[in-house]
């Protein structure tokens, strides 16, 4: 049996399933929603960047470039390498917004 999980995003209020072995990028795709960008699905364009706020949640390798180890800590990450572990809830906007956010935090 495999385990599903409630995902919101909180900007546009979306919520949809994922599946525990599914990323959270693959998952919106399947559920018809549009709440994040689609890019090379793979870690390296940075394109679906998308801020955690909460949950666990495991993640595959990521592109350094587009997700730093303080942008992990800060609860940034590739929705195409999120996988999760609970359920979540998370917000996308533009990566520029993403960016000035984590450096607000770490002020």
């Amino acid at each position: 049996m495999t385990d599903t999980f409630a995902v919101t995003e909180l900007i546009k209020d979306l919520h949809f399933s994922c599946q525990r072995d599914q990323s959270l990028l693959k998952a919106m795709e399947l559920a018809g929603k549009r709440c994040i960008p689609v890019g090379c699905r793979g870690g390296g364009c940075g394109l679906c960047k998308v801020q955690i706020h909460s949950g666990d949640f495991d993640c595959g390798p990521m592109s350094k470039k587009h997700v730093d180890e303080e942008a992990r800590r800060c609860g940034q990450v590739l929705a195409c390498r999120v996988y999760p572990l609970s359920d979540l809830t998370f917000e996308y906007r533009p990566a520029s917004e993403l960016a000035s956010n984590t450096q607000q935090q770490i002020q």
